[in-house]
C-alpha cells in the first residue's frame, strides 16, 4: 500500500493524475474565451454548446473537491512522516505554504489569475490550526460548511432569478471586447489582462473557501481513519461507494449543467452552483472509487506518475494554454470552439502522461516540486537520479487544483 518507509500512497498518486485531466478541462474553458458561463460565445454552435454543456455536468466542481480532499489527506502523511522522523512539523509545513503561496502569485501574474495555489496555501494555514480535530468534528464541521455555503448560493441566486433581467451572449459581448483585445495582445497586454482580473477571481476563490476547507477537512478526517489504507484495494468496497454515490453526484451534474448552461438562463447560474456544492462530493467519490476499482497495472502507473508530478503538470498545462490562447504565443483567446478546446484539452493530457511516465523512470521530482521541496526542507536536495528505487519519494507533496 505505501511507497517504501515514506508513508506514500500510490493510490492517492492515481488519483492526482485522473484529476489533472478534470482541471485542465475546466480551466481550458476560462481561459479560451469570456464565455465559460454561457456554454460558448455568440457564434457557438450545437456541437460546442454540447460538449460545454458536458463538461459541466461532469468535471465543473468535483476535480477540485477531490484535489482539496487529497491535500487534506496527505497533510496528514506529512504529519505523521515528519513525526516518524523525529522532524518539528510547523517549520516545515510554514516553509512549504510560503512556497506555494510564492508559486500561486507568479502562477497567477504570469499565466493564469484562476490560480488556486494561494488560495491551498492560506487554508493549509487553517488546516494547522484544525490539526487535532477527531475524525467526526472534522466530518461535521465539513458538513456545516457545505451546508453554510449551499444556502447562500441559493439564496443570493434565487433573487437573481426573481429580481435580475436574463443576459445573452450578445448582450455580453460589448462588456468583454477589452478583454478579449487585452488577451490578445503583446506580453505586457497580457500580463496587464492578468492583473486586472485577478481581483475578481481572488473574490470568486474567497467565497468557495468553505467548499475548499470542507474537503481539506474530509480528506484530514479519512487520512485519520486511514481509509485508503484500509479501502484502497477492497473492491467490494469500491464498488458499493462508487454505485451508491453516481446515480445523486450525475443528477447535481445535470442540474447544475442545466442551470449554468442549458435550457436555464444566465440568472440560474448560482442556483446550478449551490446544488453542485452538495451534489459534487458524491460524484467526486464516485470516479474516485470507480477509478481504483478498474484501473491496474500499467494504467496506474502511468497515472501515478502523472500525480507523483501533479504540480509540474498544472503549471506545465497553464503555460500551454497560455501559449495558445494569450499573445504569448498564438492568441487563440475567443477563437476556438468549445469541441475544439476539449479535443486540445484530450492531445495535451495524454503527451503529459506519456512525458510524465517516461521522465518518472529517471528522475525523483518534477521541477516544481524539487523547488518545492527545497524550499520546504530549507536545504539542497540530493540530485534527481541518486536515490534508490526503494526510497525513491519521501513524502506526499502540496497538491493544486486549478
Amino acid at each position: 500500500m505505501t511507497d517504501g518507509d515514506s508513508g506514500r500512497l500510490p493510490e492517492l498518486d492515481v488519483l492526482r493524475g485522473f484529476a489533472l485531466f478534470g482541471i485542465l478541462l475546466v480551466n481550458a474553458e476560462l481561459m479560451a474565451g469570456p464565455y465559460a458561463a454561457f456554454g460558448g460565445g455568440p457564434g457557438a454552435g450545437a456541437l460546442d454548446r454540447a460538449v460545454a454543456w458536458t463538461v459541466t455536468a461532469l468535471t465543473d466542481t468535483q476535480f477540485y473537491l477531490l484535489f482539496s480532499f487529497l491535500f487534506g489527506y496527505s497533510f496528514v502523511l506529512q504529519r505523521r512522516f515528519a513525526r516518524q522522523q523525529g522532524a518539528a512539523f510547523a517549520p516545515r509545513h510554514l516553509r512549504r505554504t510560503a512556497g506555494l503561496f510564492g508559486l500561486g502569485i507568479l502562477h497567477a501574474v504570469v499565466l493564469y489569475p484562476g490560480d488556486i495555489l494561494m488560495t491551498y496555501a492560506v487554508l493549509a494555514l487553517v488546516l494547522y490550526g484544525l490539526r487535532d480535530l477527531t475524525p467526526r468534528t472534522a466530518l461535521r464541521l465539513a458538513a456545516g460548511l457545505a451546508v453554510a455555503l449551499a444556502v447562500l448560493l441559493l439564496a443570493y441566486g434565487l433573487l437573481t432569478v426573481a429580481a435580475a433581467e436574463p443576459l445573452t451572449p450578445a448582450q455580453y459581448a460589448p462588456r468583454v471586447a477589452g478583454t478579449v483585445a487585452a488577451y490578445r495582445g503583446g506580453v505586457l497586454s497580457v500580463l496587464g489582462a492578468h492583473l486586472h482580473d485577478l481581483p475578481s477571481t481572488l473574490g470568486t476563490d474567497l467565497l468557495y473557501l468553505p467548499h475548499f476547507l470542507a474537503a481539506f477537512l474530509a480528506g484530514l478526517a479519512a487520512a485519520e481513519l486511514r481509509l485508503v489504507e484500509r479501502c484502497g484495494r477492497d473492491r467490494a468496497w469500491l464498488r458499493r461507494v462508487a454505485l451508491r454515490c453516481l446515480p445523486a453526484g450525475l443528477a447535481g451534474g445535470v442540474l447544475t449543467a442545466c442551470c449554468a448552461d442549458w435550457p436555464l438562463d444566465s440568472r440560474w447560474f448560482l442556483v446550478g452552483h449551490a446544488v453542485a456544492v452538495l451534489a459534487a462530493p458524491a460524484l467526486a467519490a464516485s470516479y474516485a472509487c470507480g477509478l481504483l476499482l478498474l484501473v491496474r497495472g500499467r494504467a496506474a502507473r502511468v497515472l501515478a506518475a502523472a500525480g507523483r508530478m501533479s504540480l509540474t503538470h498544472y503549471l506545465t498545462q497553464s503555460l500551454v494554454l497560455a501559449l495558445v490562447f494569450t499573445g504569448y504565443g498564438f492568441g487563440l483567446y475567443d477563437r476556438a470552439g468549445t469541441a475544439a478546446v476539449t479535443a486540445g484539452c484530450l492531445l495535451l493530457y495524454g503527451l503529459q502522461l506519456a512525458a510524465g511516465h517516461a521522465v518518472a523512470a529517471r528522475v525523483r521530482y518534477g521541477p516544481a516540486e524539487l523547488l518545492l521541496r527545497t524550499v520546504t526542507s530549507a536545504r539542497r536536495p540530493a540530485p534527481s537520479g541518486s536515490a534508490s528505487p526503494v526510497r525513491r519519494h519521501r513524502s506526499d507533496e502540496p497538491r493544486p487544483v486549478r
